[in-house]
């Protein structure tokens, strides 16, 4: 079996944007013959590296609170419209997909594998 393994940042706070990436690094991954595509930790969703949304121990900044509702927002939901993207991006590509999510469930971020 041949496996790709994406080397690629995502589109933060933009999941639409991320999907339309993951759907060509897809693609350019089967072309060349992968079976297996996997894609890094969080990538929907996006790895908040660099980011505080705000916090100072004990408070959190408006604009902090204005980051965190757009990386919160920008999270999944278990079998949502994007986790059905992603199976449909498989399915046309005839391959495995393996991408690290941001998902949300209630009020709580986790971050998992789709």
């Amino acid at each position: 079996m041949s496996i790709a393994i994406v080397q690629a940042g995502t589109v933060i706070y933009d999941t639409p944007a991320t999907l339309d990436k993951l759907e060509r690094l897809t693609k350019e991954a089967a072309g060349k013959g992968a079976k297996l595509v996997v894609f890094p930790e969080a990538f929907v969703g996006g790895y908040p590296k660099g980011l505080d949304f705000g916090i100072v121990l004990g408070t959190r900044s408006p604009e902090g609170r204005e980051e965190f509702r757009k990386y919160f927002n920008s999270a999944i939901e278990e079998h949502g419209p994007e986790s059905k993207r992603i199976a449909e991006i498989a399915v046309a590509n005839d391959v495995i997909i393996v991408t690290g999510v941001v998902e949300r469930q209630g009020g709580t971020l986790y971050c998992s594998v789709s």
